[in-house]
């Protein structure tokens, strides 16, 4: 047991066994591989590409198989610097681009490119180049998508070799020259300005519109309203003056058949036509008077109508001889005044004295002057005694006529004219009214 051989012949056993042990213990850790989720690992055997690792537990032969390449499946975004790129029309802008790739042949991206993330930029400055190099500045700041799309396609065309796929490209910011953003900033200015003018434009246009459409609607109620009232006023002033014409007209018809009922003397109407002529003069306004030529006319009817029983009452009648110059201008004085002027008309005092009775015992006496308007009769004490003298005298005659004033020829004095014959006969020249036809001038 205390022999040195075999002591040293167990220590260099157990080394042995040692190193053997240590020798598994590394076999296997080199022949595991655990591959994490979005990723893969390159395998190369003695050098050489041999397989690829996919995500979870693989095993490699110890000492011969070694994973060379971990890639990353997962999509990628680099952000590069911005670049200077020169316009169509010569100007200077700086373009900030994103680009989002992702791969998808791990031994493509690893021996067809040996860096491919400084590959992928430098394409994508040198197509953005490209693209943008055709286009003006205008062109390039409104057309970004058209800019992303042709970057996208030509870097995916480029790129898929390398075993990427280019899913977008994004242009971050693009930015022209100080010179230019400060005009730029002048005519949005003046954009925005001028879009803000039309808006007001528009919407006052549009108010004024709304306005004017309310007021003409307010108008067109407002005529019709006034309109349907003015039909309404219009019928009833219609009505009202129906009413009134058939109560005038009712009025006229109850005096014409009372004057025809009580078989009215044309005498009486005559002597209210008389009295009515005063009033013509009232008021303040009545400055002017508009006499028909047909008046003389109408006096000597009215005359007539007096003068119906100048042949029962004998009596005298001066005639006084004026011209017609004369004649007109006494008329004009007369008829330019306010009432009847300068015209007197024998009363019926004359009358009884010319038949041959005292006026005092009858004592009624007539004036028809200027400055009064024609009064009524006023019967005296006598009045009765003198109508029955009158009866007495010509039996048969209303004694009323012999009171009235006579006009006509005159006759001559002393002549007596039978009360029972008709005017015509008492006046061979005249007809029943007193108007002499043979010779008109004896008339005036």
């Amino acid at each position: 047991m205390n022999d040195p051989g075999s002591f040293f012949g167990v220590a260099i056993g157990g080394i042995v066994l040692l190193l053997f042990v240590i020798f598994i213990l590394v076999a296997i850790f080199r022949a595991i591989r655990i591959v994490k989720q979005g990723y893969t690992g390159i395998v190369e055997r003695f050098g050489k590409f041999h397989k690829v690792l996919e995500p979870g537990l693989n095993f490699l032969v110890p000492f011969i198989d070694r994973e060379a390449y971990s890639i990353d499946m997962r999509e990628q975004v680099r952000s590069f610097p911005p670049q200077p790129v020169i316009t169509e029309d010569n100007l200077v802008v700086s373009i900030d681009t994103v680009v989002y790739f992702q791969v998808t042949e791990p031994r493509s991206a690893t021996y067809e490119i040996a860096n491919y993330l400084a590959a992928v930029e430098q394409l994508t400055t040198t197509t953005l180049r490209n693209v943008v190099g055709g286009m003006n500045l205008e062109a390039a700041l409104t057309s970004r998508d058209t800019i992303n799309s042709r970057l996208r396609g030509e870097l995916d065309q480029a790129t898929g070799k390398w075993g990427l796929r280019v899913s977008r490209v994004e242009l971050k910011a693009i930015d022209p020259p100080v010179s230019i953003q400060d005009s730029m900033e002048k005519q949005m200015r003046a954009e925005r300005d001028r879009r803000a003018a039309i808006l007001t434009a528009e919407g006052s246009k549009q108010s004024q519109i709304l306005e004017a459409e309310g007021l003409r609607q307010s108008e067109i109620l407002r005529a019709e309203g006034e309109a349907k009232a003015q039909v309404l006023r219009a019928k009833g002033d219609a009505e009202a003056q129906i009413l009134l014409a058939k109560g005038e007209s009712q009025a006229i018809e109850r005096v014409f058949e009372a004057i025809h009922a009580g078989d009215a003397d044309n005498k009486l109407l005559a002597y209210q036509y008389l009295q009515t002529l005063p009033k013509l003069a009232e008021g303040d306004a009545n400055k002017l008077w508009i006499i028909p030529s047909e008046l003389t006319d109408a006096l000597q009817q009215i005359g007539t109508g007096f003068f119906e029983g100048k042949a029962e009452v004998p009596y005298k009648r001066t005639r006084v001889e004026r011209s017609d110059r004369e004649e007109k201008s006494i008329l004009d004085e007369n008829f330019e005044s306010d009432s009847v002027n300068d015209v007197e008309v024998p009363s019926i005092a004359d009358t009884l004295r010319s038949s041959g009775i005292d006026p005092k015992d009858a004592g009624a006496e007539q004036t028809i002057s200027s400055d009064t308007s024609l009064a009524d009769e006023t019967p005296g004490a006598g009045y009765e005694d003198a109508v029955q003298t009158v009866r007495e005298e010509m039996p048969g005659r209303d004694p009323q006529a012999a009171s009235e004033q006579v006009t006509g020829d005159a006759i001559p004095s002393g002549e007596e004219i039978d009360p029972q014959l008709p005017d015509s006969a008492a006046y061979p020249d005249t007809d029943q009214g007193g108007f002499n036809q043979q010779n008109p001038d004896q008339n005036r």
